[in-house]
């Protein structure tokens, strides 16, 4: 297997694009069985021409890729950079023997009914389940169904692990960009499938840390959770709101701020684990509340029974929560990883970290200088558990390597 990404910062788009083929073509001697492309929303105008000079300079069978408001890749001196808010491409080719490559593009009207069985979505995606597919999942950011592709990509391939983004916009005209073959869309889905030897690992850092106890919700409606079992009075139920403030009263100065913007709710998914730890939870936003009933509003559905916990999030936190998934992969990792893809909201980069490259750079302090493409996100797809998920704020890693 053969893994190599360069990203080139030309403001000419023929410019960006010799450079990076000149720099990959020299490392391969045969050509590769997939290309994976990123560039930056700053090209707009200019999306309909990038897949024809890329295939007129190096064709490849497969070629897949999207806009985003920021791009990642390898400059000359192996170094990971994150450009954003500039012109920039970011090229990735693999050699992939013994690999399956499928590459797909979706609109929303393909879309089965989520009622539909498995092998409705099987036959839309064209790939069996016995050869243990990978997914990788670029989506138009303003595509209504992309919980829905991701939900029927679980049913149908469960333990398949899922990761990507949404296609940034161009802030002007909200144009994104998918690329798959030869063709530039404008809505839907476009991925690729990777079967056989080959294992996709993901990293999904939420960037936040829990405060106070978990909660079990004892009445909720949707996404409306109307009641809270307090863990210090057993059986006695108390409005959500009242629980939050008794919470932040009991936190720092420096936490209390925070809490006013940056507070989220944590949701466990496994009802059976006792002791609840870092990474057992979906982050998600509080989206308000109503002082009158007590309830809070949370951005996903939530259930009786399920248990929740107050979380925050800040440059520090997001931080160590990374800081924590590196070390953990590579501790246990094995064999090496050769190469890799990073999809970052655009939340997160130098406007959160007052520092360039740090998401980037804390993966190459762990795994050294790992070909690493790809871009900041409109939102990121990867697991929790054994669940796929739209996320936010968060940066996902899906990490390429040999069985």
């Amino acid at each position: 297997m053969q893994w190599a990404n360069a990203l080139s910062q030309r403001a000419s788009l023929e410019g960006a694009v010799q450079e990076v083929t000149d720099r990959l073509r020299a490392s391969f001697d045969a050509p590769p069985d997939l290309g994976l492309v990123f560039i930056s929303s700053a090209f707009a105008s200019e999306f309909p021409r990038l897949l024809p000079l890329l295939q007129e300079r190096w064709p490849m069978p497969v070629l897949v890729g999207c806009s985003g408001g920021g791009v990642v890749g390898m400059a000359t001196t192996e170094e990971a950079v994150e450009v954003e808010s500039a012109p920039a491409l970011s090229l990735t080719v693999a050699r992939l023997p013994g690999v399956t490559v499928q590459p797909f593009h979706l609109s929303s009207d393909d879309l089965p009914d989520l009622d539909s069985p498995p092998n409705t979505w099987i036959d839309l995606i064209g790939v069996d389940p016995a050869t243990n597919p990978q997914f990788i999942l670029l989506a138009d950011p303003f595509a209504a169904s992309v919980n829905d592709l991701i939900q029927g990509l679980d049913f149908a391939y469960p333990g398949a692990v899922k990761v990507g983004g949404l296609a940034s916009v161009d802030g002007f005209n909200r144009q994104s960009g998918l690329f798959c073959h030869r063709t530039l869309h404008s809505e839907g889905v476009v991925g690729v499938a990777l079967s056989g030897a080959i294992v996709l690992d993901a990293i999904v850092a939420q960037g936040c840390r829990p405060i106070g106890p978990a909660y079990q919700v004892s009445q909720a409606e949707r996404n409306i959770v109307l009641g809270l079992s307090d863990p210090e009075h057993e059986g006695e139920d108390r409005p959500p709101l009242e629980v939050l403030q008794r919470l932040i009263q009991t936190l720092s100065e420096a936490d209390r701020k925070l809490a006013q913007n940056s507070l989220f709710i944590g949701i466990a998914q496994d009802g059976f684990k006792i002791t609840l730890n870092q990474g057992d939870f979906l982050i998600r936003t509080l989206l308000g509340v109503d002082p009158k009933a007590g309830a809070i509003a949370v951005g996903d559905r939530v259930r009786p029974g399920q248990r929740i916990q107050f979380h925050l999030r800040d440059a520090r936190t997001s931080a160590e929560d990374l800081d924590y998934w590196l070390g953990n992969y590579q501790r246990g990792q094995s064999p090496a990883p050769t190469g890799a893809l990073m999809f970052a909201c655009m939340g997160r980069g130098e406007g959160l970290y007052q520092a360039p490259n740090f998401d980037s750079g804390l993966f190459q302090q762990y795994l050294g200088p790992v070909p690493l493409g790809g871009f900041f996100c409109g939102g990121e797809i990867g697991p929790v558990g054994n669940t796929t998920f739209l996320h936010g704020f968060t940066s996902v890693f899906g990490i390429c390597r040999q069985p």
